[in-house]
């Protein structure tokens, strides 16, 4: 029996750094992911959100609602995107999510400050995900105290230890009671479907290629539309519930096991789709904290789409006329993936 020789040790060495710089999709994992985790754990993620679009209804035009804004304003947790009419147009663009926060300063706030009344300015909360309105809902406790200072003079002044001059009332809709079960399980349904139909599909052909039966499934007269059908078929018939959104989603794989090798490959390259939509589709941090690049990243996957579906759907009441973005968004998907996977669809082998 020979014994250790580190010249052996250099040749299996040198074969294996060779071996893995032809497997470009392996390579690719372990240079580009570490930087990928980086920018999402380090700059995309953010558990205190600011900027949270915001509506406004002021139904007088008052120099004390203006400050009550800019006080607002001054915080950064807020940024007035819409200025309502009505109060239903308010309730409108809080229930589409189109605004985080729907304020409004009623018509009688200036006489009921001045007779000492403590009026109060409405805030509304799409509270569908907890954590993406906790932070702003704790600053506004100091607005009653602080936006007015300036203001308050005269016979309007406080007085000792008077209580704050008006009062901030905060209505969180659609999950008023921060039930973190209605925020996470919908989002749950889409990332596990992601998970596990993304990495089925992108292992099914894959798995012919490997097992060499691929050879036999080119010699048939299928298309490629047909086999494509044929292989997520299977798998989306898994519930009656996951139809539509599976489909969506299985494609994917589908496209990824046109590209990959062999299973090894197709499992990396899906994870490389199901990191960021754990990450940044809004599942387990708010979309809204994230940086703009963050989230332009994020609208074009599909479990983001989905899981304003679902949320719109089960807390508060929305319909299709409502969901037609994020349904427009997803059939764009399903489209752009199909085309891709049939032109990538080889009929042979090499």
């Amino acid at each position: 029996m020979n014994g250790f020789s580190a010249t052996r040790v250099l040749a299996v060495l040198v074969k294996e750094f060779k071996q893995l710089t032809r497997d470009r999709i392996t390579y690719a994992m372990i240079l580009v992911l570490p930087v990928i985790q980086l920018l999402l754990f380090g700059y995309a993620i953010n558990s205190e959100p600011r900027h949270l679009p915001t509506a406004l209804l002021i139904q007088e035009n008052s120099v004390f609602a203006r400050s009550i804004t800019a006080s607002l304003d001054n915080s950064r947790y807020f940024d007035f995107a819409a200025q309502a009419r009505t109060p239903a147009e308010l309730d409108e663009m809080l229930r589409r999510g189109e605004v985080q926060f729907a304020i409004t300063i009623p018509g009688d706030f200036t006489r009921r400050l001045a007779r000492g009344d403590h009026p109060q300015v409405l805030v509304e909360a799409d509270a569908a995900d907890p954590s993406a309105t906790g932070s702003a809902v704790a600053a506004l406790a100091a607005l009653p105290t602080e936006a007015l200072v300036h203001d308050l003079k005269g016979a309007l002044a406080p007085k000792g230890q008077a209580a704050p001059p008006f009062e901030v009332v905060v209505h969180r809709r659609y999950n008023p009671e921060a039930i973190t079960a209605f925020n996470i399980v919908p989002g749950l349904l889409g990332v596990i479907l992601s998970m596990t139909l993304v990495m089925m599909t992108a292992l099914s052909v894959t798995r012919e290629t490997e097992r060499g039966t691929m050879e036999s499934l080119l010699a048939t007269p299928l298309e490629p539309l047909e086999v494509m059908i044929g292989k997520l078929a299977p798998y989306v018939l898994v519930g009656v519930i996951q139809t539509v959104i599976i489909l969506i989603l299985a494609k994917l794989g589908f496209l990824i096991s046109t590209v990959a090798r062999s299973q090894l490959q197709a499992m990396q390259m899906s994870f490389f789709y199901i990191l960021p939509s754990i990450l940044l589709s809004g599942f387990m941090f708010p979309f809204r904290g994230m940086p703009v690049w963050a989230q332009w990243i994020g609208q074009v996957i599909p479990v983001t789409h989905f899981l304003r579906v679902v949320r719109g759907a089960l807390l508060k009441g929305q319909d299709l006329g409502d969901m037609w973005r994020e349904l427009v968004a997803l059939l764009a998907f399903v489209c752009v993936v199909t085309a891709l996977a049939m032109a990538r669809y080889r009929r042979t082998l090499d």
